[in-house]
């Protein structure tokens, strides 16, 4: 079906490669290993990797130990010999990554436009809080919601539908913009619209699907709803 802007009253955003870019991560290796590139691909990959098998698994831990964990293996997997303070202080760059051009004021037309805009993601609370600051749009959410709330990971349905639930939207209002194509099929499974915000001219993986929406920015997800 084709994206129909007339059900949204409610957009809801990913946070990591959505709002602040994961890639880069990259940097913080830079100083520390020779070849930073795998290794954060593989960091990146691990752990995506360990969320969906926690899912399956009941093995639910925050997000930044999950990611702790991943960027250890990569770091094994390379054999990259660092401290554990090394590591922590690579790891830590999650809490200041780069904000793409347009979140602010995309963001901002959207809730000058009349819809309420939230953040649901994999990050634990304190995670997104500091995300939240250093995109400087906390005056701009209604809220955020962390997989911390429910224990359970993207793409399970159980968050998603959590997220409806806290909004106070019927889930079909609901339009969840992201990067991640796993995370846009987890919305549309739940019962949402899933916007795919495609920065980086991908290529979709069309393993269960197609999205409602495909977007460059926040910007053209605002032309399509109007405003």
């Amino acid at each position: 079906m084709p994206f129909d802007p007339d059900r949204v009253t409610t957009v809801t955003f990913d946070s990591y490669s959505t709002i602040v870019d994961v890639d880069a991560a990259a940097q913080a290796l830079a100083d520390r290993v020779d070849d930073p590139e795998p290794v954060s691909t593989l960091w990146r990959l691990r752990s995506l990797e360990y969320t969906l098998v926690a899912n399956h698994i009941d093995s639910y831990q925050p997000f930044y130990e999950m990611n702790r964990d991943a960027l250890q293996y990569a770091l094994d997997a390379f054999d990259v010999d660092i401290t554990a303070d090394e590591r922590d202080e690579i790891l830590a760059v999650y809490h200041e990554l780069e904000v793409f051009d347009d979140v602010r004021d995309g963001i901002e037309r959207l809730r000058e436009g009349g819809y309420d805009c939230y953040v649901v993601s994999n990050g634990d609370p304190d995670m997104l809080s500091s995300m939240i600051a250093h995109a400087d749009v906390g005056d701009l959410l209604a809220d955020s919601i962390s997989a911390d709330e429910v224990e359970t990971f993207k793409p399970a349905a159980e968050l998603y539908r959590h997220a409806a639930a806290r909004t106070g939207t019927p889930i079909d209002e609901i339009v969840h913009a992201t990067a991640g194509w796993y995370d846009v099929m987890g919305a549309k499974h739940a019962g949402m619209q899933g916007a795919w915000v495609d920065r980086k001219g991908r290529p979709w993986e069309s393993i269960a699907g197609q999205p409602d929406l495909t977007v460059e920015s926040i910007h053209e997800l605002a032309d399509a709803l109007g405003v």
